[in-house]
C-alpha cells in the first residue's frame, strides 16, 4: 500500500468511529438512512470538497446506510463529479416548504448531519427537520464565529457539536453552550478520497512536470469580491464594493510579492517548476497580475498555470507535488490528505478558521502574513525541501493528529450516550 493509500485509510477509519456508535444508538439501526446537508458554493473546490469527504468518510463506517445528499447550491458539473465517485448516491435539491423530494427524505432519514462549513449554514433546514420529524441531528466540521439567539436554540437540541478549530468551542462557552457533546474534530477534507489520476497526468505530461520536483501555489485575495461571482452583486451595496476593493488593493501586491519570494529562489535554487492555481474560480483572473507578470525573465519559463478545476483532480497533482503553498486554508488540508506538505499563508481576514492549523501542531507551516516576510517563507520552503523525509514525517504526524481529535471526539460521545 503506498503512502497516500495508507493516509486516507487510516484517516477513514479513525474518523469514521466517530459516527458508529451515536448514529446507530440514536437510531437504533445497522442500516440507518442518513441525510446529509451540504455543498454551499461550487466556486471553490475547499466548499465542494467538504461533501465528498464526509461521504467517504460515512461509507467506510457504515457501508450499511443509505446516504442521502441535500446538497444546498445547485450545479450540474458538481453533481456529476458526486456521481462519478459515488454513483449510487441519491442528490436533493430545494426546501422542505415547496420539494416533495426533500419532503420524502424527510420521512425516509433516520438521521440528519450538517456538513463542514465555514458556520452552520444550513441552520434553517437544521430547524425545519427538527420542527418537522423531532429525529436527531448532529453538525460536523463547522466554524462558529457567533451565536444568535435562534442558531443557539437550533444548536441545543443537536446531538454532537463537532467544530472544526479550538476558537468555535470558546465561542460556545460565551454563548451558554457546553457539554460533552461538544467536541473539537477538524474539517471533513481531511478525509477527502476522491482523485482525478488521469487528469492529473495528462497535466503533467504536458508542461514536463515531474513527481515531487515542482510546487504549485495559490493566490487570493483578502476579500473575496463574491460581487464578481454571484448574481446580483451577492447584493452588496455600491459602499461595500468600494470598501473591499479598497481593502484588496492596498494589500494584494504586499501580500503576493512575499511568496513571488519564495517561487523565485524555488526555481533559481532547484531548477524545478511553479504551477500556479486556483482554489476559487476569481483567481484565474489574478494570477497573471499577482503572481506570473512581476516574475524576472529567468523565472518566468518555468511557470505552469492551472484553469479552475475539481478537488478530485487538485488532490491527484497535489500528490505528486514537493509542497503547497496557499493563501486559502483548504488547498493546504487536501494536499496534507494527500501526504504532501504544505504552508498556509493566512491573512487576517480569513476567519478564526485558521486555528485549526495551529490546533493540528502545524505552527511552523502557518504564516501569519502580516507578521511573515518573503524570506521567511522562502527559508522554510527550502528547509522543507532540503529535509525531505522529515517534511513528509511531518505530515504524517499532522494527520496523526487529525485522527487523534476525532478519537477524543469519539470518547465523548460514548460517555454522554453510555456507549459501551
Amino acid at each position: 500500500m503506498n503512502r497516500r493509500k495508507f493516509i486516507e485509510n487510516a484517516g477513514l477509519l479513525f474518523v469514521a468511529a466517530l459516527f458508529t456508535p451515536i448514529i446507530l444508538n440514536a437510531t437504533g439501526k445497522e442500516n440507518p438512512t442518513i441525510l446529509i446537508v451540504s455543498g454551499w458554493q461550487d466556486v471553490n473546490i475547499g466548499d465542494i470538497a467538504h461533501t465528498p469527504g464526509l461521504i467517504a468518510l460515512l461509507k467506510k463506517r457504515l457501508p450499511k446506510a443509505r446516504l442521502i445528499l441535500w446538497k444546498r447550491s445547485k450545479s450540474q458539473l458538481v453533481e456529476d463529479l458526486m456521481h462519478k465517485h459515488y454513483p449510487e448516491l441519491r442528490i436533493i435539491n430545494g426546501k422542505y416548504e415547496t420539494d416533495n423530494e426533500v419532503k420524502q427524505a424527510y420521512q425516509e432519514a433516520d438521521f440528519f448531519i450538517h456538513g463542514s462549513g465555514p458556520s452552520v449554514i444550513a441552520a434553517d433546514f437544521l430547524a425545519s427537520w427538527h420542527k418537522e420529524t423531532r429525529k436527531p441531528f448532529g453538525i460536523f466540521g463547522v466554524t462558529i464565529g457567533e451565536v444568535s439567539a435562534s442558531l443557539k436554540n437550533t444548536l441545543q437540541q443537536a446531538a454532537f457539536i463537532f467544530t472544526r478549530e479550538t476558537a468555535s468551542i470558546e465561542v460556545l462557552k460565551k454563548a451558554g453552550l457546553a457539554g460533552s457533546h461538544i467536541a473539537f474534530a477538524p474539517d471533513a477534507t481531511f478525509v477527502l478520497a476522491i482523485h482525478d489520476e488521469q487528469k492529473a497526468k495528462q497535466f503533467m505530461q504536458a508542461n514536463k512536470l515531474q513527481q515531487r520536483k515542482f510546487i504549485c501555489v495559490i493566490p487570493r485575495l483578502r476579500r473575496t469580491p463574491y460581487y464578481k461571482i454571484k448574481p446580483n452583486n451577492n447584493g452588496w451595496s455600491e459602499k461595500t464594493i468600494r470598501e473591499v476593493n479598497e481593502l484588496n488593493d492596498k494589500y494584494k501586491e504586499i501580500d503576493h510579492a512575499k511568496l513571488r519570494e519564495a517561487m523565485i529562489a524555488w526555481v533559481r535554487k532547484t531548477k524545478n517548476k511553479v504551477v500556479v492555481c486556483p482554489e476559487m474560480t476569481y483567481q484565474v483572473d489574478i494570477m497573471d497580475e499577482l503572481l506570473i507578470n512581476p516574475l524576472p525573465a529567468d523565472v518566468k519559463p518555468f511557470i505552469v498555470k492551472h484553469g479552475y478545476w475539481l478537488p478530485d483532480e487538485a488532490a491527484s497533482l497535489y500528490a505528486q507535488a514537493t509542497a503547497v503553498l496557499s493563501f486559502e486554508c483548504h488547498s493546504p488540508i487536501i494536499a496534507a490528505a494527500n501526504g504532501t506538505p504544505s504552508f498556509y499563508l493566512r491573512q487576517p481576514e480569513d476567519t478564526i478558521k485558521g486555528q485549526m492549523y495551529y490546533d493540528l501542531g502545524l505552527k511552523d507551516w502557518t504564516f501569519e502574513i502580516n507578521e511573515t516576510t518573503g524570506q521567511q517563507i522562502t527559508e522554510r520552503l527550502m528547509q522543507v525541501q532540503g529535509n525531505y523525509k522529515a517534511a513528509l514525517n511531518n505530515v504524517k504526524s499532522a494527520v496523526a493528529k487529525v485522527d487523534k481529535q476525532y478519537d477524543l471526539a469519539l470518547q465523548v460521545l460514548t460517555e454522554k450516550f453510555n456507549i459501551v
